[in-house]
């Protein structure tokens, strides 16, 4: 049930987010889903792409540093108090919730987030036991790429 996504570690100046897609691209990987924090000196480019493991080795041949790391894609209502009730459920349960990112499925009435738990198999578990689905990667890739 659980995804795989990339951390790409990248210098927090011009161009090097773009280098990150341009390469995917070149190779025909699609990005489903993207999400970029940064600090003054460094940025990481979280990512969840149609080919993990070949992303994997065009990055690191070609000097980025990444990580690949499973996370959780949930689907939920796309309702005021949705993500509240969610996030509720798991921190009753004294989870961690180390990151999350979302966008909502305008062909539907459905938000999808993808979370990273300090336990992650528990958390899955208490998500489903509550009503929630887990998209699984078959069904992330029928989503609209970037």
């Amino acid at each position: 049930m659980q995804l795989k996504q990339l951390s790409v570690f990248v210098e927090n100046r011009s161009g090097r987010v773009t280098e990150v897609t341009r390469l995917l691209g070149v190779h025909s990987i699609n990005i489903y889903a993207i999400s970029l924090a940064d600090t003054h000196d460094f940025g990481i480019v979280r990512l969840i792409v149609s080919n993990v493991e070949q992303a994997l080795d065009i990055l690191r041949a070609n000097q980025f540093t990444v990580h690949c790391s499973p996370v959780l894609a949930v689907e939920i209502d796309d309702q005021p108090g949705e993500l509240s009730k969610l996030l509720g459920l798991v921190s009753e349960e004294g989870f961690n919730l180390g990151y999350l990112y979302g966008f909502v499925d305008r062909s539907g009435d459905k938000a999808l987030l993808v979370f990273r738990f300090e336990n992650m198999e528990l958390a899955a578990q208490i998500i489903q036991d509550n009503g929630y689905r887990i998209v699984n990667e078959e069904e992330f890739e029928t989503k609209p790429s970037l």
